[in-house]
């Protein structure tokens, strides 16, 4: 059960908010400040918006920007020297965390605020056109970073689920296609045990319900998995290679002089479900294709296959130089991978070897879903 009392503020935001107040510390003590309690409590205020600039970027932008305008007229309107703050420099962590959390209406109002803060401030102490226009585009270049780093993320985590959904949809349409194949069975043993039933022939009629009675379950069994494969959109079932165990003996052929694909097959690996057959294929070859295409310097790629009472364990390594994570982040095959996997109840984890080389582990129940 998730923690009620979980902040939603983050190390990051606290750190922020903390360097603010430190900047404010350092100017009471070391600085004469105009108008000091005033100085201080919105020095206490921009370290609050440094804090929830991510939860509220439009009311941290409207404070700071408007406060700091506020204050100019207010010195210039009396005459004194405008307020001035070492931690003034959050004001363009703010405009960034406008652009990059801020949603539709509140971002327009947000940079209408920003753009009028700025021309108040620059219109009391008018440093030249260059440096007025600069500084309104430094703040607006901001903020449209800060955009572009939050489409840039949208943009990715719709690409994850897109990948996720082709791979249920994937999995669904084998898995269509293996039940279809058990109900057929069902359906000529039925056929069968009713013409021997009619004709006296018990011996015969028994064999045909012990038949249907296997291939029930088994039906069962391959319904169950499909229904945590269920697809958000039904779709007509595009014809699919059903893929089995020994299918991975195949996938040696696409080995090359300059990188050796060895396969290795052990243990109990008879009667799996076709659907973590068909899963075991499927990661295989993404492993296998990505090591082709990743792995510099590879050799050689090695896959292990051992079956044993309750699971199927699956190793992929290749020999090449040692990659950096972040290289193959990038990539979906893996996620799909993951998601399929997951599925059928079982783990994948995948990473750089401790010497060189790259290797994708999985882990799949005899059973899917079901065990």
């Amino acid at each position: 059960m998730p923690n009620a009392t979980t902040s939603p503020y983050t190390r990051g935001d606290w750190g922020f908010a903390a360097l603010v107040l430190a900047a404010l510390v350092l100017d009471v003590a070391f600085r004469e400040l105009v108008w000091p309690p005033v100085a201080v409590l919105f020095g206490c205020g921009l370290a609050l918006a440094a804090l929830v600039r991510r939860t509220h970027p439009l009311g941290a932008v409207v404070f700071a920007f408007g406060g700091f305008a506020v204050l100019e007229l207010v010195a210039f309107a009396v005459g004194s020297e405008p307020v001035e703050l070492s931690g003034g420099w959050v004001v363009l962590l703010l405009a960034y965390s406008l652009g990059r959390w801020g949603v539709g209406h509140d971002v327009a109002v947000g940079v209408a605020v920003l753009i009028a803060g700025v021309a108040v401030i620059v219109s009391v102490d008018f440093p030249g056109i260059a440096e007025a226009v600069a500084g309104v585009a430094l703040v607006l270049m901001v903020v449209a970073l800060g955009a572009s780093v939050r489409y840039r993320n949208a943009a990715r985590a719709q690409l994850i689920v897109q990948a996720k959904l082709q791979e249920r949809e994937q999995l669904a349409r084998e898995l269509h296609d293996t039940v279809a194949h058990h109900v057929s069975a069902i359906a000529i043993q039925a056929q069968a045990g009713l013409f021997l039933a009619r004709s006296s022939s018990l011996s015969g009629a028994t064999d045909a319900l012990e038949i249907i009675d296997r291939e029930a379950a088994r039906t069962l069994a391959e319904m169950r998995t499909m229904v945590s494969a269920l697809r958000d959109r039904e779709r007509e079932p595009a014809e699919a290679v059903r893929r089995r165990i020994a299918d991975l003996a195949d996938l040696a052929a696409g080995g090359t002089d300059a990188l050796r694909i060895d396969v290795a097959l052990r243990g109990d690996l008879a009667n799996l479900p076709p659907a973590v057959e068909g899963a075991l294929y499927r990661v295989t070859q993404e492993s296998i294709t990505n090591a082709q295409r990743h792995a510099r310097l590879a050799t050689r790629v090695e896959v292990d296959v051992i079956g044993s009472a309750t699971d199927v364990r699956l190793t992929v390594t290749d020999d090449g130089a040692r990659v950096v994570p972040a290289a193959v982040r990038s990539g979906f095959g893996l996620i799909g991978m993951t998601e399929r996997v997951a599925l059928l109840g079982g783990t994948l984890s995948a990473g750089p070897n401790p010497d060189r080389g790259w290797s994708v582990r999985a882990v799949l129940p005899r059973r899917g879903a079901e065990a």
